[in-house]
């Protein structure tokens, strides 16, 4: 048995009492739980709540297991260990769809952030593969380029993260994530084309292969693009899978460049940072991020020159 500790905090409404009337609590419950996984209930309870507030558990330290409760959108996912290159291959083709994925890799995040926008949790499975120990099967049966992401659907596999974020967007339910006006899809292509180029300036700065006035000048086209549309404080003005393209390679970019080099990539830049902060609240995309001390330690062993240099 493990112990589970659940603490909530906030302001309830007594169902019978008008809205001015409200009690604030501050209260934990303990629960005991099997190994099995179970779920919670807060019998003859209603809590009206902010639509972020979250239930968070904490095991001790001999526990591997963690729980997230999204009251907002009844999202549960645990997600699965990396696959290793000794695990058992899923059975391919079985009628299942697969997104194989590594957590530490932005391209493939780009397909579990609209996996996740979606919800498609429980439409697609999430196949994680430990990079540093990838399997053979996956080349030899799923990816002959060795790369993620990749979707497994219909007795077919495809690859390619701009490709895939399209397709998924697509072919599955959910609310779209691509505009129907002529002048914004337009405007989205010009920018799923700047992609490579933004991210081989920016890397080419850490490599120390370019200065900071040419990453800098990357940022501004990014500052530029984000003021073309003023319904709302995306690239489209609206949320997209134009945001999703970038939100992963800035996340990485943003911390890295601030540590190493002291580089501000939102300073005189207020439309970044705007979408940044709003990126931030969009809980599709933060189920799919990791700290971002992650991220500096691993661009470190990446970019060893400039770290040195910098230090």
């Amino acid at each position: 048995m493990t112990s589970l500790k659940v603490s909530f905090r906030g302001t309830a409404l007594p169902s019978s009492s008008p809205q001015t009337s409200r009690h604030h609590f501050s209260d934990s419950v303990t629960f005991s739980l099997p190994k099995k996984s179970v779920i919670a209930k807060f019998p003859n309870t209603t809590i009206p709540c902010h639509p972020k507030l979250r239930l968070q558990a904490s095991f001790g330290k001999k526990t591997r297991a963690s729980v997230s409760a999204i009251v907002a959108t009844g999202v549960q996912e645990v997600l699965p260990p990396a696959l290793t290159n000794s695990s058992v291959p899923p059975t391919l083709f079985d009628g299942k769809t697969r997104l194989y994925v590594s957590y530490t890799c932005p391209f493939a995040q780009r397909a579990w952030i609209v996996r996740n926008c979606k919800g498609l949790e429980q439409k697609i499975e999430l196949v994680p593969l430990d990079l540093l120990d990838r399997p053979s099967w996956y080349k030899e049966k799923i990816n002959s380029t060795n790369k993620v992401p990749s979707l497994e659907h219909n007795n077919e596999i495809k690859v390619e993260s701009l490709d895939l974020i399209r397709y998924i967007d697509s072919n599955f339910e959910g609310p779209s994530l691509f505009p129907d006006e002529p002048a914004k899809r337009e405007f989205a292509e010009e920018l799923f084309s700047y992609t490579d180029s933004f991210n081989t300036s920016v890397f080419s700065f850490f490599k120390g292969d370019r200065t900071e006035a040419d990453a800098g000048a990357a940022f501004d086209y990014i500052e530029t693009a984000l003021s073309k549309f003023e319904d709302g404080p995306f690239f489209l003005g609206q949320f997209s899978l134009v945001d999703i393209a970038y939100a992963p390679f800035i996340e990485r970019f943003q911390p890295f460049a601030l540590d190493v080099k002291k580089f501000d990539i939102t300073a005189g830049r207020p439309k970044l940072a705007a979408w940044i902060e709003e990126m931030d609240k969009n809980d599709a995309y933060n189920r799919t991020r990791r700290d971002p001390k992650v991220h500096v330690e691993i661009y470190k062993k990446r970019f060893p020159v400039i770290c040195s240099s910098a230090s």
